[in-house]
Order: structure tokens, then sequence, then C-alpha cells
């Protein structure tokens, strides 16, 4: 999976295309990805105890991660991710870069 948590992605389908918003969790066996504020459903929520009021909540729902562009923080445009590796006490470690500008995204 080349999107994590924390990422800042843009929507490419659906009722919130070119929305922003940041991934607040990923499922990688289903490929999905729930972002902040973006694929909202509405919900009834039940009055828990006697005197409380119902209310109507938004909860934000999956998305597929090919739905999503990844967001550069260098050049704040959409772009695809890329590795590259580099050595560390004999150690190699894979780095994100952008694709575009080349930069490290951390």
């Amino acid at each position: 999976m080349k999107i994590k948590k924390g990422d800042i992605v843009k929507m490419l389908t659906g009722k919130d295309r070119g929305k922003t918003g940041k991934i607040i969790k990923v499922d990688s066996s289903s490929h999905r990805a729930v972002v902040e504020g973006l694929n909202l459903l509405k919900k009834n929520k039940r009055p828990k105890r006697q005197g409380e009021k119902g209310e109507i909540i938004s909860i934000p729902r999956a998305v597929d991660i090919s739905n999503l562009a990844f967001l550069c923080p260098n050049c704040k445009k959409a772009s695809r991710i890329g590795y590259v590796l580099e050595n560390r006490n004999n150690k190699n470690k894979k780095i994100r870069i952008c694709k575009k500008c080349q930069a490290r995204i951390e």
C-alpha cells in the first residue's frame, strides 16, 4: 500500500470529487481508506436515556484507494508515489518520494 494513515489525499470520483482530506484509517486487505470529512453517511442515532434527544450524525465511510490521489506536501499537486532505496548502516531502507517533484515524503 502506497497511501498511509495521515496522508492528505484528493477525491477523484463521486459526490466529493475534487475535495481533499486526511486519511484516518487504511484497510490493506480490502484496499479501502476512510478520509476525514469525505464520503459522509448520515445516520440516525437513537436516544440512550429517557429525556435525551435522538440526533442525525455524519459518519465518514470507506472509499476504494483507486478513487484517491496523493497530494504532495512539497509541490501541492496530486501525484503518484514512488520508492527509492537508501543505504543506512549497511541496511537498505525504502523511502517514499513524489513522482512529480522527487521530494521525500515523511
